[in-house]
């Protein structure tokens, strides 16, 4: 669902934030991508969705080039950043509905803002302006907004940041749904414990470069995630 083919990005001559990545996630997958601030993460991530051209390399989303087929690339995609920056001058519900139009989400669209706004418990705000949401209800309105298309691949930074207990629950269930139903989830978080528990596989990058890694029981053994991470950055 995600092919990542030799990605370089530079932003100055002879430094890179990210070098040489290769990588695959399948449908099905829920893909942990862990790095210290300044790894190369979010290069990565915004290369992936289209938001960030590249130097070299090649991204494929279900097949399609991210660089020579965008929208088709985008059509199967949504994209979750870590700081949800969103239209402050619509209700909830128009920002929902104008994803869905973008999407070509037909009628069934009703009943899955109904679904997910119900899950995250937001559906008494969504006639509200997004100018009066806090941090964490513009979290929860934009994540609807990317569920309700129901994408073949999710790409998740920092998800978590924001949510109640509640609402993190209710995103670690419908994750597993959506892999259950062959989608794939491309996920970065700080939250080591989040990620060990939740991913089937792992990626640990750092200095831009990927330095581990292969499905989590194999690559932790009997360690934490958290302590194989400390120990590669303190290398």
């Amino acid at each position: 669902m995600l092919k990542i083919q030799n990605l370089s990005k530079s932003y100055q001559k002879g430094t890179y934030a990210v070098k040489n990545l290769s990588l695959n996630v399948k449908s099905g997958e829920i893909y942990g991508f862990v790095g210290h601030n300044g790894a190369g993460k979010s290069t990565a991530i915004k290369s992936i969705v289209g938001a960030l051209g590249f130097d070299a390399g090649e991204i494929l989303i279900n097949g399609n080039s991210i660089k020579d087929e965008p929208i088709k690339a985008k059509k199967d995609m949504a994209y979750i950043p870590d700081n949800p920056d969103i239209y402050e001058y619509l209700t909830g519900i128009q920002y929902i509905n104008f994803v869905c139009d973008i999407y070509g989400v037909g009628d069934e669209r009703n009943e899955k803002i109904e679904k997910y706004a119900t899950d995250f418990q937001i559906k008494e705000n969504l006639g509200d302006l997004i100018s009066t949401y806090s941090h964490g209800m513009k979290q929860k309105l934009v994540l609807i907004s990317a569920l309700v298309h129901s994408p073949k691949l999710l790409v998740l930074d920092e998800p978590f940041v924001g949510l109640d207990p509640i609402a993190s629950f209710r995103l670690k269930e419908i994750m597993k749904e959506l892999c259950s139903n062959g989608s794939a989830i491309f996920f970065s978080s700080h939250v080591l414990e989040v990620v060990e528990k939740l991913c089937d596989r792992v990626g640990i990058i750092k200095k831009g470069e990927l330095v581990k890694e292969g499905k989590m029981q194999e690559i932790i053994g009997d360690k934490s995630l958290e302590k194989l991470f400390l120990e590669i950055a303190d290398e």
